[in-house]
């Protein structure tokens, strides 16, 4: 058990049985009354933020989460396959907790898994990943109803908005947090 003096930035709580990662902290010590901590957890699995005060010195449960590098391997029906980069196991992750990442995931790209006794809990990608144009239309010159942009799909499948120039087989690089493109990236 801890205290909320072990509380930062972040560490994992285990609270009702689920598992909260603290985003925020702060130590507050009023002129009146106890201390206490105020912090902003997210939850791991589904992402909720919430608010929570600790009066200062109460016990607290935190939990160990293991990062670690692994890189993807293929999908096998619902399943992702990921090798780890230290030790070359294979760890099978279920679709449902890969989740949007699988829009952005190419074969032997390097992801981040966050794992709780042995649990995968999520897959972690880098801020952008450079993905091919496998499909896109044409780009009409003066069509500007639609504010510039057309939709294009990438060779993970997903579809992304991008301006009317980008052609097939073009490379651009994509936000992982909002499946926005964010420039063409050249050879």
């Amino acid at each position: 058990m801890a205290t909320t003096a072990d509380i930062k930035n972040g560490v994992v709580l285990n609270m009702d049985g689920q598992l909260w990662t603290v985003i925020e902290f702060q130590h507050v010590k009023p002129g009146k009354g106890g201390a206490f901590v105020r912090t902003k957890l997210k939850n791991v699995t589904s992402g909720k933020t919430v608010d929570r005060t600790f009066n200062a010195g109460s016990k607290i449960e935190t939990s160990n989460v293991d990062r670690r590098d692994y890189q993807y391997l293929y999908q096998d029906g619902e399943s992702f396959v990921f090798m780890d980069t230290s030790d070359y196991d294979q760890l099978s992750v279920p679709g449902v907790v890969v989740g949007d990442a699988a829009n952005f995931m190419l074969e032997n790209q390097n992801v981040t898994v966050a794992l709780h006794e042995g649990e995968p809990l999520y897959v972690e990608l880098p801020a952008s990943v450079v993905l091919e144009i496998t499909y896109t239309e044409p780009g009409l010159q003066g069509d500007r109803s639609t504010g510039g942009t057309k939709p294009a799909t990438v060779e993970t499948g997903y579809q992304i908005q991008v301006p009317l120039f980008l052609e097939q087989g073009t490379k651009v690089k994509v936000d992982t947090r909002t499946g926005d493109y964010l420039g063409r990236v050249n050879d």
